[in-house]
């Protein structure tokens, strides 16, 4: 995968601006034809690996910064804020926002901000702040990998000498003799409602009976997290966000660091491409639960060392998403308001420890292969949660995965949309709402098999 296109136009044309140069001169300090970069520049061609590896050495930066700095978070971010119904009848199609973004990238970032501080301030008049979209466009700006946490990650696993089959006793060590913290196990009843509690005064970190192994390690990582905080603090500070904000980001980028400390990148990447992404393998291998796993293989997009471009999503039975993550993966089923129900992730919830693999296509005609488990989050009250965690990836470039061994990904996939209300299709039986922005048809004298007719525009 370390071949995996990359367009980034419009930061190699600030590049060169910010370094007073022709697109000639440029071109001949990379040693390509002005016609290629004026292409590259237009993102109608994707950067080399020798081009940019040639493009830090002559500017001396960081080549992760490419990937960070798309305008507006990129084709997919601008596509999800394009979702709201009030843009419903101008029908924006993906080649329209690849040569918007190509050909006035200034222009696509003030959208994507204005936007972004509109809807914000609305939120705030009605009382109701989302701190959590805040965050979560800050994730999809870098697309959930944080290369600097990885390497620190990677540092300390290598320290800990994570492969040598007890990291649980390893980072416990770690804490007592770098920290001086103690790891004590106590009764459910003694720590009330809580599963971990860091206990200043009795340099203890606590933690409940009720978590199983994989919880305990990755409690312990997250504590560890404390030896990246310079990574951590630069993140945060750069994302300016609000208070609350603030505090989930640094709450996403600490567990980042601790599911990268459990299964450290490099090495995990070789036990996907090995296994061909096989999620009970990964689990057993790397002392992980199916949802840690299912969340570091949505960050597994290292310059020169990319993994295939997972996206997840956490599901209740009433369809309400809890957690997304597109990754690079570029899926509208990562970003749309909703959750289609003939989509086969709530058949999950049926099926208990079974994964439930599906083949489905969304309006734009994009084919995804999806995997979808029930899991139940420990907890220490009396009612018991369950979520669906589906991962999808591109029908395309699943021919590998061994979930999908068998498969015809070729073949024929249940059409869905992206909840009732962004979905244009016809004749749906399980429609219960006219797409947003279009008017509702009835007759007195026929009916479909949906009551809900809508105008066609």
């Amino acid at each position: 995968m370390a071949d995996r296109k990359l367009f980034a136009g419009h930061a190699v044309r600030r590049l060169r601006r910010g370094a007073g140069l022709t697109q000639a001169a440029m071109a001949e300090m990379l040693a390509i034809s002005p016609s290629y970069l004026n292409l590259v520049e237009r993102n109608q061609r994707p950067l080399t690996a020798s081009v940019l590896l040639r493009m830090a050495e002559a500017f001396d930066f960081d080549p992760r910064t490419l990937s960070a700095s798309e305008p507006g978070g990129g084709a997919e971010a601008i596509r999800r804020r394009l979702a709201d119904p009030i843009f419903a009848d101008l029908e924006i199609d993906r080649h329209q926002m690849e040569e918007w973004l190509a050909g006035a990238p200034g222009g696509a970032e003030a959208f994507a901000r204005a936007y972004d501080r509109i809807g914000a301030g609305a939120a705030e008049e009605s009382g109701m702040p989302d701190p959590h979209g805040q965050v979560r466009r800050e994730i999809e700006r870098w697309r959930n990998h944080f290369a600097d946490l990885d390497v620190a990650a990677e540092a300390l696993a290598d320290e800990l000498r994570m492969g040598a089959g007890d990291p649980y006793g390893a980072m416990a060590e770690r804490l007592r003799v770098k920290h001086q913290l103690s790891v004590r196990i106590l009764p459910a009843d003694v720590l009330g409602g809580n599963l971990k509690r860091l206990d200043m005064h009795a340099r203890q970190l606590q933690l409940s009976e009720m978590l199983d192994a994989s919880a305990r390690v990755f409690a312990l990582a997250e504590q560890l997290a404390w030896e990246a905080r310079e990574q951590i603090d630069a993140l945060v500070r750069g994302a300016g966000l609000e208070r609350m904000s603030e505090r989930l980001f640094r709450r996403h980028l600490t567990g980042y660091f601790a599911a990268a400390v459990m299964m450290p990148y490099a090495r995990f990447l070789r036990a996907c491409e090995a296994t061909g992404y096989d999620a009970d393998i990964l689990q057993r291998r790397f002392g992980a639960s199916f949802s840690q796993v299912a969340h570091r293989l949505t960050t597994l997009q290292r310059v020169g060392a990319r993994g295939l471009p997972f996206f997840m999503l956490r599901v209740d039975r009433a369809g309400q998403v809890s957690k997304r993550y597109a990754g690079a993966s570029g899926s509208p089923l990562a970003e749309g308001p909703g959750v289609c129900p003939l989509w086969d992730v709530f058949a999950a919830f049926a099926r208990a420890d079974v994964a439930v693999t599906d083949l489905v296509e969304t309006e734009d005609g994009g084919r995804w292969f999806t995997l979808a488990r029930c899991v139940t989050p420990q907890g220490t009250g009396q009612v018991q949660a369950r979520f669906a965690i589906a991962l999808g990836l591109d029908a395309a470039e699943a021919g590998t995965l061994a979930a999908a061994r068998g498969m015809d990904l070729r073949g024929r996939a249940t059409p869905v949309g992206l909840g009732c209300r962004a979905c244009t299709r016809v004749d749906c039986p399980q429609r219960s709402a006219p797409p947003a922005g279009r008017a509702l048809v009835m007759s007195e004298r026929e009916s479909g098999v949906t009551p809900l007719g809508f105008a066609a525009d």
